[in-house]
């Protein structure tokens, strides 16, 4: 059963095939749900894509990898719901929208055990990932107190340890749901008010009570990602803001703010002094600035390199903590962007 289409949960089916063939037995029956294959296909399509966003988020070298080009297809697809039964066991298989579109949560009633996929993986919900494909915050909510209504004595998720006992399944996941429900609800409040992604972004208010849980912490996904993730999905890609509804290139409008503020010198001089006072995040970006309007300055990069290290080390979030750390290790090499092959080729 392919819980999804990801990469970490499609690729355990070789090894029951060769065996299957060795003992000259039956091959293995996949299921998964029936938008699956559209993703395969898409990963295929952006092979050099998923290749860059992938060495950014796990710190990957980009001499040591390249994203899969083959695929293990489902034999058997569906959509919504789809049972089947295998010895003595009934399997449940269940549709919901949440990390992809593709989602499958597994109900085996005879034994009350519940596979959540990675609608539950031990930290805030990967519901925000800022360069994958859209997520669905509030579908995994209602999938997920769906799945809290079953009173399942066994929960194995996608990713961490297994939860055993009603009484804890039934809570992490309602918590679980609780925080997607808390900040979809809060976007959507500011978002018919007509504000900017930039206000919802400064607005919304994460529950700590949730964010206190050892299975919410935010660990992997950062849950200001999230708040972006519902606004792409109700309100698209625009930002709100009309000056970069048709913007000029951001290297040009650098090098405008970089003379008016009196030249790279100026604008090092304020980032350091930032750096100094611990506003990370405004010297971020003040040195991104600086190496856009001048790439070619080894200062720059320096600054760069040391802005976005140093903040990398104080982010919780794996995901945010790799991408900022991305940034500062291409500036330590006079680049950009590592894992753009059209950076390092300029």
């Amino acid at each position: 059963m392919f819980s999804h289409h990801h990469v970490d949960h499609i690729f355990g089916v070789g090894p029951f095939e060769q065996e299957a063939r060795e003992r000259g037995q039956r091959a293995p029956l996949v299921y998964g749900h029936a938008a699956i294959p559209t993703h395969f296909d898409r990963y295929k399509k952006t092979l050099g894509w998923n290749t860059a966003i992938n060495t950014r988020q796990f710190a990957i070298p980009m001499e040591r990898f390249r994203w899969q080009e083959q695929y293990r297809y489902p034999d058997v697809t569906y959509e919504g719901r789809l049972t089947f039964r295998s010895g003595e066991c009934t399997f449940e298989l269940h549709h919901t929208r949440g990390e992809t579109e593709d989602g499958t949560w597994t109900w085996v009633p005879e034994r009350r055990i519940l596979h959540p996929g990675d609608l539950f993986i031990w930290a805030v919900p990967n519901a925000g990932n800022p360069q994958k494909v859209q997520r669905f915050a509030g579908e995994w909510a209602a999938g997920l107190r769906e799945m809290a209504a079953l009173g399942a004595e066994t929960m194995l998720p996608g990713h961490g340890f297994p939860i055993f006992g009603a009484d804890r399944i039934r809570q992490a996941l309602t918590d679980s749901a609780e925080l997607l429900e808390s900040i979809e609800g809060q976007v959507l409040a500011l978002m018919n008010q007509g504000v900017t992604l930039d206000t919802v972004l400064h607005s919304v208010e994460y529950p700590a009570h949730l964010l206190e849980k050892p299975y919410l912490q935010p660990v992997y996904d950062d849950p200001q990602f999230l708040v972006r993730n519902v606004w792409r999905l109700y309100g698209g890609w625009w930002d709100g803001e009309p000056d970069n509804l048709l913007p000029a290139p951001r290297a040009e409008q650098a090098r405008e703010w970089v003379a008016l503020a009196g030249g790279l010198d100026a604008v090092m001089t304020r980032a350091n002094a930032l750096l100094a006072e611990g506003n990370l995040r405004l010297a971020c970006h003040l040195a991104e600035f600086a190496v856009l309007a001048e790439p070619g300055s080894k200062a720059a990069h320096e600054l760069r390199a040391e802005a976005f290290g140093r903040r990398a080390k104080l982010e919780p979030s794996s995901m945010a903590r790799n991408i900022l750390n991305h940034a500062a290790l291409s500036s330590a090499q006079g680049v950009r962007d590592l894992a753009s092959e059209y950076v390092r080729r300029a």
